[in-house]
């Protein structure tokens, strides 16, 4: 694959003209200048600082681009969309310059990273300035998220921005079809609501050709790297989305997954994510592989830098009621009841009835394969955190990780994704490493039977049964007469990740299977004098062995590595206050060790 590192390459004429003479490599060149042209000239980074930039081990430690940032755009970018919105709202900031700022920003990280597919500055600037008019005549804001820049992953249709999905043979189409009028002119659903909110959309983030692999690649902008480590993946296949939130290019992103691809980059970039049960955060509108897979379908979820930001998103998002324009979204409003409020989980002063305290779950390792020794400190680490805090701590011991496995590839791609190679017949380009293996040599595999599919569905179903059977009957081992409120365990088995290293996809598959809304906290980052190998491992199975014998500790040194909270299907607001606990305790612990 062409070196897509380098500066755009300049061409005439107008852009996409003739797509199916021009080669792919062409039409992805073309595209690559487009979306550079988009960059305002004053924040076009010099050869010299993008070659500096490449040279760094990590774009991190210490940050490189607030080195090149302005004292106010700087102090502006590292805001929370809370306090963006209180000094908005206070008519302190506008919604021109905190959208200019993270325009800025996103600018820089796209120069040093290749992670926007599309750049929708001039989009977005008109929407600012639209919202300064509203504040000045009705001196209020349009809505709870009034102003705040976000990012997308390039599955979500908005309008003056096309839609590729990674693919060259989507470029200039809708959805790789021309002269249906709906090319730069279709919206999402969740756009829709975005704009009804006040949030304004600057653009939409790169993902790996097709979704299905754990890095992120394509031919248009190439592999990935991670910010944090550039010899490291980014991870996939919300990749892009990722490395925005990391390096802050905005507020909050969108993320899509169907088997960790919001959960896993969140995890090796250093953030929070939140991976919702499906029919919580609307799809309709947005494209995907396997369309009419709905048993098992892909979910949006949220990527940023805080759990405030993704709770106040969600709640957000829910106020719009979108049950009323989505039939798959379930009408459940916003509901703080089913949120844990310490102060709030007892009776009043003198009541003889003990304070209800939560039950939190805990798999340190499935009994399939082995965290990797940074993945296993941050579980120890949270794990003493909540011992610290009183915190009744059950081990977590559910049906098997292997078992969800074997009903999550059937069902994800039991139609051989025919659309997939399709969709890379239409530029003749070739499928990228990351994803060999998906296809026969000359053409899609053969689909599951119909007979076969049915019973990989009614094993799903039985799965679901006895795991939520499991999950009940821990009543019997929390000491406060209810089931464990969510549970603690590894996202992936490790920290960061070496690519063409993944060899586990246990601990997330189960999510999709089951359908349960999971929250990534970051917890550390790796460190080579620390996370050695017990000398007494003997691995649990052979895919064990290949994974330890893959660890590296020099090479994963500074790397983050997080651990996974999951929550019963449908209930995201206990989720996200139960992880605020475990970033409390967390918080609580370091001070107590300074």
């Amino acid at each position: 694959m062409e070196d897509t590192q380098e500066q755009p390459l300049s061409t005439t004429g107008p852009p996409f003209d003739g797509q199916l003479k021009q080669s792919w490599q062409r039409i992805a060149a073309q595209k690559r200048q487009a979306e550079f042209a988009k960059i305002p000239s004053e924040w076009v980074l010099a050869p010299s600082v993008v070659a500096q930039a490449k040279s760094l081990p990590s774009l991190t430690k210490p940050s490189f681009i607030e080195s090149l940032l302005d004292h106010e755009t700087c102090r502006i970018t590292t805001m929370d969309a809370t306090e963006l919105l209180v000094q908005m709202g206070s008519g302190e900031l506008t919604a021109v310059k905190v959208v200019t700022s993270f325009c800025k920003r996103a600018a820089i990280v796209h120069q040093l990273t290749q992670n926007m597919l599309e750049i929708g500055f001039d989009i977005a600037l008109v929407r600012a300035r639209e919202l300064d008019e509203y504040f000045r005549v009705n001196a209020r804001l349009v809505g709870p998220l009034h102003g705040i820049p976000l990012t997308l992953k390039d599955q979500f249709h908005v309008k003056g921005l096309e839609t590729c999905m990674g693919y060259v043979g989507w470029v200039d189409t809708f959805e790789g079809k021309r002269g249906t009028d709906k090319e730069r002119n279709t919206e999402s659903e969740l756009i829709r609501e975005f704009n009804q909110l006040g949030a304004v959309v600057i653009g939409k983030t790169t993902l790996v050709q097709s979704t299905w692999s754990p890095e992120t690649s394509n031919n248009i902008l190439g592999y990935l790297w991670n910010p944090h480590k550039r010899a490291l993946s980014a991870g996939g296949s919300s990749g892009g989305e990722g490395v925005m939130q990391a390096l802050r290019g905005s507020v909050f992103g969108i993320g899509t997954d169907i088997g960790g691809s919001v959960s896993m980059p969140a995890s090796y970039n250093g953030i929070f994510s939140l991976k919702p049960s499906n029919g919580r955060i609307s799809m309709k509108g947005a494209v995907g592989p396997s369309p009419g897979q709905q048993i098992m379908p892909a979910v949006a979820g949220i990527m940023g830098v805080s759990i405030a930001t993704i709770r106040l998103v969600l709640k957000s998002l829910l106020s719009t009621e979108p049950w009323l324009h989505d039939p798959y979204i379930v009408p459940i409003p916003w509901r703080e009841a089913e949120e844990y409020h310490p102060e709030s989980s007892g009776g009043e002063v003198g009541e003889q009835q003990q304070r209800y305290g939560p039950a939190f779950g805990i798999m340190t390792n499935d009994g399939v394969v082995t965290p990797h020794p940074p993945v296993q400190r941050a579980l120890q680490v949270v794990k003493h955190a909540l011992n610290r805090m009183g915190h009744k701590l059950v081990h977590w011991e559910p049906p098997s990780n292997k078992e969800s496995q074997e009903i999550h590839g059937p069902i994800a791609r039991g139609d051989g994704c025919a659309d997939v190679w399709e969709a890379l017949q239409l530029s003749g380009e070739p499928q990228v490493f990351e994803i060999n293996g998906l296809f026969e040599v000359d053409g899609p595999r053969e689909p599951l039977s119909l007979l076969k599919y049915q019973n990989t569905v009614a094993h799903m179903r039985d799965y679901r049964n006895r795991y939520q059977e499991y999950w009940m009957s821990t009543a019997d081992k929390t000491g406060n007469g209810k089931p464990v409120d969510v549970f603690i365990s590894p996202v992936t088995v490790t920290a960061g990740l070496l690519p063409d290293k993944f060899f586990y996809g246990g601990y997330l598959d189960c999510l999709n299977v089951l359908d349960l809304p999971a929250l990534v906290v970051p917890v550390l980052f790796a460190d080579k004098n620390v996370d050695k190998i017990d000398e007494n491992f003997q691995p649990l199975s052979d895919i064990d062995k290949v994974n330890m014998d893959a660890y590296n500790a020099e090479a994963y040194h500074g790397a983050p590595a997080a651990v996974l909270v999951v929550g019963q299907r449908l209930c995201e607001e206990k989720v996200l206050s139960m992880a605020q606990m475990i970033v409390d305790a967390l918080g609580d612990q370091n001070e107590s060790t300074e």
